[in-house]
């Protein structure tokens, strides 16, 4: 799959050239400009020769907002991503669809994450974390994103699906796979690679369903209530619904988290005096958690369908066409939000940002999401003068998941 060598001036080229697909401004962390020049120029942007096939960039906030709350014009399906699924995998899930059955499948897994299910996991959230923590070497240079983002978001997966400890290790690989093909997003997994784990993990949640029918369970993990519920209980029968369902749960519940962890502390360091206020005054970490996952924006992008022809901001938008919303983009609109290009822990009205989405579709597990990170960061300040990054961070190729592959950091006592 393209992934450009060199990365062209945006001020330089015609406007109608860029192309923010490319998964290189992501994996190269040059995505700011090219973003910058559509806000100014083209808030409404068509490519019409991209890799993925032509497609609208929506990149101002408050334009976002609009066409993610209209969900009669641009529709979730076929899918969310920027690319179109091959027939080798069709499979479905209720981000990808719109009201009624959206709402159906939805409300199915919401219980998992009821306020009173928060209030359970927080003191295992934290047993977890200090477990974490006090495994780390001090001194010496070790990958975060190995030993900390990935170890504690793949155990609360791991919960959340009261899946076999044991393996918990595949979910990660799973999250990884399921938007991870070249032609999905640029990733760099083959689409034999993909399609044969994700068959995998197809067979391994079809024999925990059956092994989970019928028998006592504390009714919190996902299986047992897509299995209690009527309009969800015969889904093992619809495998591609199933295993569709499936790579949105694991991926919600690890992507957003995992990539967040990494980026706060990313962030912390390449903002010294932003590490100095939190030391001053650690009780600025809630806020600060909504500023990383604003900074951070771990899914860049979802995409619409139009389902009519349209006029919006100007432009004829035509039935069928792709419409991309750029949170990551949204999350930088300094016309939205004050100073959006800078890092600042004790912004105000920090949770004013999209990086969960917006409207119906808005992510489920973002309460879980926020707690493990202020929970991580509670636990981090009580043990460590500052979690150091000592080197580059490898960034995930994908013009879709924001991510980190490694960051190395070291650790510096109290």
């Amino acid at each position: 799959m393209y992934i450009a060598e060199t990365i062209p001036d945006p001020w330089a080229i015609p406007i109608e050239q860029i192309d923010v697909s490319n998964p290189a401004l992501l994996a190269q962390d040059a995505w700011r400009p090219f973003f910058e020049r559509l806000r100014k120029e083209a808030p409404v942007h068509y490519q019409a020769n991209s890799p993925f096939g032509p497609f609208w960039s929506i990149t101002k906030f408050d334009d976002i907002v609009a066409i993610d709350t209209n969900h009669e014009v641009f529709s979730s399906e076929p899918n969310i991503f920027l690319a179109d699924l091959g027939d080798d995998l069709p499979a479905e899930n209720f981000i990808a669809m719109d009201p009624p059955r959206h709402d159906v499948q939805r409300k199915a897994v919401q219980p998992v994450v009821a306020p009173t299910n928060l209030k359970e996991m927080e003191s295992l959230i934290r047993r977890r974390v200090v477990e974490i923590l006090e495994s780390l070497p001090v001194g010496e240079t070790f990958n975060w994103v190995e030993h900390v983002s990935q170890n504690l978001t793949t155990q609360m997966l791991a919960t959340l699906f009261d899946f076999p400890f044991e393996d918990r290790h595949l979910l990660p690989y799973w999250s990884d796979l399921a938007a991870g093909s070249p032609e999905l997003g640029g990733g760099d997994f083959t689409s034999e690679e993909r399609l044969t784990g994700l068959m995998g993990m197809l067979e391994y949640f079809t024999n925990l369903w059956h092994e989970r029918k019928g028998k006592e369970t504390n009714g919190l993990d996902l299986i047992t209530l897509l299995q209690n519920n009527p309009d969800t209980a015969d889904m093992v029968d619809r495998p591609m619904e199933y295993i569709g369902n499936l790579g949105l749960l694991i991926v919600g519940g690890n992507d957003t988290t995992r990539n967040s962890i990494s980026g706060g502390v990313l962030a912390l360091n390449q903002n010294p005096a932003e590490y100095k206020k939190l030391r001053e005054n650690p009780g600025l970490i809630p806020n600060m958690v909504s500023e990383i996952i604003r900074w951070q924006t771990p899914l860049a992008h979802m995409r619409r369908t139009a389902k009519v022809d349209t006029e919006f901001r100007g432009q004829k938008i035509r039935k069928g066409d792709k419409v991309v919303m750029w949170y990551l983009s949204g999350n930088h609109d300094d016309t939205a939000i004050d100073r959006a290009n800078e890092f600042i822990i004790d912004r105000k009205n920090a949770r004013h940002h999209i990086a969960f989405g917006f409207g119906i579709h808005r992510c489920m597990g973002n309460r879980l999401a926020e707690m493990q990170l202020r929970i991580l960061w509670e636990e981090i300040m009580q043990r460590f003068h500052k979690v150091e990054v000592v080197g580059e961070p490898e960034r995930v190729t994908s013009n879709w998941v924001r991510g980190y592959r490694t960051l190395p950091v070291k650790l510096h006592a109290l």
